[in-house]
C-alpha cells in the first residue's frame, strides 16, 4: 500500500488517528422511493506526523449533493465576526473584498460591503481576501488552496479563514464532525503554520461558539503576533491538537455515543415517548448511521431545506419531512442534531412545547451517561 501524502505538507510521516469504518455520504439524500442500501465509503482521519494537519485519508470521490438552508446561527455570528473586526480595527475602512466560496453557500459580502469594502474585479487581488464559510476543508490539496488564496490578497492585504477547531472537536467529543468531503480540520497552531508557509502571519485571532468552537483568523505579511493569539495557540495545544494519541481517543466517543443514543430511544420507545428529530445536517449522518438508528426509533427528522424534504437520511429509513409536519405529528420528544439551532428553532415552532413535547441535544446524550 502507497503511504499517505499530507495534503498540505507532502509528507509521508503520519497515521490513521481515527477510523469509522464505511460511512453513507453525508450529503447525498436519496429519494424516499429510492432502492437500499445506499452506497457507503471508507471514513478515516489521517493525521501528519510534520506540519499536524488533521486530513481524510482517502480521495474517495463520493456523491454529493449540499441543499442546505443556512441557519440563522450562521447568519448571526457573521455579523458579530464582522461587528468584533470593525472594533478591533482589523478591517480597513475602504477597499477591495474577495470571497472564496463553500459549496454549503452563505456570503459576508454583503455585510463588508455595509463597512466599505466594495468586491474586487475577479482578475485583480484584493485589499481583504476572506474564506469564511468553511470553503478551505473542501480542498483536496490543501497546498494549492493556500496558495490561491494568499495570490488573491494584495501586497500587505488582509486574509481571513474560518474553520471549526480541532480543539472544539476534541473537547466535545464531535466526531460526527468528520465527513465525507471535508478534507481537512484545522486548528490554531497548524493554521498559523499553514498560513506562514504561504509568505504571511497570522496575527489575531476571534473566538465564538458556533459549532462548539470556531475561530475566526486573520494573517497578512510582516505582521506581529497579537499576545492574545499565542495564549490560544497553547491553550489548543494542551487540548492535545498536535497530539495522534488524543485524537486517537477521540474514535472511542464513536461507540460509546452511539450506544447512548440508541439506548435514549429505547428508552423513550418503552416510555411511550413519540421521538423525531430536527435537522438533516451532514453530522446526523454518522451518528445515526453508526448507532444503527432505523425509523422504528426515530420517525422522521425534519429539515428546513425544501430540497431534502421527501428523501430519506442517508444509510438509513428515516424520512426527511417538512418543519410543519414535525408540528403537526405533535412528537413526545425532538431530537436536535444542531444544538447551535435550539433559540431559532424554539421561536420558530413555539407548538412542540406548548404541546408538551421538549427538544434534547443529540450532543448531549452522547455525553452523558443514560439517567
Amino acid at each position: 500500500m502507497n503511504p499517505h501524502i499530507c495534503r498540505f505538507c507532502r509528507s509521508t510521516r503520519g497515521s490513521v488517528v481515527m477510523d469509522l469504518g464505511s460511512q453513507p455520504p453525508s450529503e447525498l439524500f436519496p429519494r424516499l422511493d429510492a432502492p437500499e442500501p445506499d452506497p457507503v465509503f471508507p471514513l478515516q482521519l489521517w493525521m501528519c506526523g510534520e506540519c499536524g494537519l488533521a486530513q481524510l485519508a482517502d480521495d474517495i470521490d463520493v456523491p454529493e449533493d449540499p441543499q442546505g438552508v443556512q441557519p440563522d446561527a450562521l447568519t448571526r455570528q457573521a455579523t458579530d465576526a464582522v461587528a468584533r473586526m470593525v472594533t478591533s480595527e482589523v478591517l480597513p475602512t475602504e477597499g477591495t473584498v474577495a470571497e472564496f466560496p463553500s459549496p454549503h453557500g452563505g456570503s459576508w459580502l454583503p455585510l463588508l460591503a455595509d463597512n466599505g469594502l466594495v468586491p474586487a474585479d475577479p482578475s485583480e487581488p484584493a485589499d481583504v481576501v476572506i474564506d469564511c464559510c468553511f470553503g478551505l476543508m473542501h480542498a483536496r490539496d490543501q497546498a494549492a488552496a493556500m496558495r490561491e488564496r494568499a495570490a488573491a490578497v494584495v501586497p500587505g492585504g488582509l486574509l481571513l479563514v474560518q474553520f471549526q477547531s480541532l480543539a472544539s472537536i476534541l473537547e466535545h467529543g464531535e466526531w460526527n464532525a468528520v465527513r465525507h468531503g471535508h478534507f481537512a480540520y484545522y486548528s490554531v497552531p497548524v493554521m498559523r503554520t499553514m498560513m506562514a508557509e504561504v509568505g504571511l502571519t497570522a496575527f489575531t485571532a476571534f473566538w465564538f461558539p458556533l459549532y462548539g468552537g470556531t475561530v475566526l483568523m486573520a494573517a497578512r505579511t510582516g505582521a506581529e503576533p497579537a499576545e492574545h493569539l499565542e495564549t490560544l495557540t497553547k491553550q489548543e495545544i494542551a487540548t492535545g491538537v498536535l497530539d495522534p494519541a488524543a485524537v486517537t481517543a477521540l474514535g472511542d466517543v464513536v461507540r460509546i455515543g452511539g450506544s447512548r443514543l440508541n439506548d435514549w430511544l429505547v428508552a423513550e420507545q418503552r416510555r411511550g415517548r413519540r421521538v423525531y428529530g430536527y435537522s438533516a445536517a451532514s453530522r446526523s449522518v454518522p451518528l445515526l448511521h453508526s448507532a444503527g438508528v432505523r425509523k422504528d426509533l426515530l420517525a422522521a427528522v425534519a429539515d428546513a431545506s425544501v430540497a431534502k424534504q421527501g428523501s430519506r437520511i442517508p444509510g438509513s429509513d428515516i424520512p426527511v419531512i417538512a418543519p410543519r409536519d414535525l408540528v403537526e405529528a405533535e412528537p413526545d420528544s425532538v431530537l436536535l442534531f444542531v444544538p447551535d439551532l435550539l433559540e431559532e428553532v424554539r421561536k420558530a415552532m413555539p407548538a412542540i412545547e406548548s404541546s408538551g413535547g421538549r427538544w434534547v441535544s443529540a450532543d448531549e446524550i452522547q455525553e452523558r451517561q443514560l439517567s
